[in-house]
């Protein structure tokens, strides 16, 4: 299962930046088969299949494949609180998802610090970092759709960011096998040489057990996601079945 792709979309940065969806699926317990957008007055919900492929809400009315569906008084008090606490959590959800970034910023540069890197490599590592993160947060600020955050959008920005980084450390730490190599200590030429190779691989574990301390504030969000699924609850869409825009599990 999966979390809402609003929540999850923006928290999902990069291999080296990252909290895994079936980690955030496990603490909140909650799925979603739509993308959705926060429009200027309404909320958009979309999938490919099945039906019904829209469904839109805006203060309490609602739409779902270009229909308009006519609702009790309740259902339309539901629907206008369900907006109205989406559109409240977003914020949150973009405070939490640059946390993150800071978070793994700051495990990148302690991971830096422990390869004995030249200062000016150290220095032009730090300065593509800064700029990745500032990008990374500028896009988390402005987004309202999660679908700037899916597919080959979202994996070509995270691509970029890694052919990046990684090279410059690797290009680094191969050089300082070499050194080591005429210096005549060939254990640690050949250990440097291993670590260059198999930089990605090292890091991408030890950054998500680092990136486990956003947990705490995953799991903040948990009762609000609770109560968007609660808000639904007996809503019928055109066909007669249920929205289910956001699903519970155990």
């Amino acid at each position: 299962m999966r979390l809402p792709r609003l929540f999850v979309a923006l928290l999902l940065l990069s291999p080296v930046l990252s909290v895994h969806a079936q980690d955030l699926a496990a603490t909140c317990h909650a799925s979603s088969s739509y993308d959705v957008t926060l429009k200027t007055d309404s909320l958009l919900f979309d999938r490919a299949a099945p039906a019904p492929f829209h469904v839109e809400l805006q203060h309490g009315a609602l739409r779902t494949d270009g229909a308009v569906i006519r609702l009790n008084a309740e259902d339309q008090d539901r629907l206008a609180l369900f907006e109205r606490e989406l559109r409240a959590l977003a914020p949150r959800v973009r405070t939490l998802a640059q946390n993150g970034v800071d978070m793994a910023v700051q495990g990148m540069r302690v991971e830096a610090d422990g390869m004995g890197l030249g200062a000016d490599t150290r220095a032009e590592f730090d300065r593509r970092l800064s700029v990745h993160a500032s990008e990374l947060k500028r896009r988390i600020e402005v987004s309202r759709s999660t679908h700037d955050w899916q597919g080959d959008a979202a994996d070509q920005a995270m691509n970029q960011i890694g052919a990046d980084l990684l090279p410059l450390l690797a290009a680094d730490l191969g050089q300082q096998a070499i050194n080591a190599a005429l210096g005549g200590d060939m254990d640690t030429a050949a250990t440097l040489r291993d670590r260059a190779a198999d930089l990605a691989t090292e890091l991408q574990p030890r950054m998500q057990r680092r990136m486990q301390a956003l947990r705490p504030q995953i799991a903040a969000l948990c009762p609000s996601i609770q109560r968007l699924a609660e808000l639904q609850q007996g809503v019928r869409g055109s066909n007669g079945q249920l929205l289910n825009l956001l699903q519970l599990g155990q």
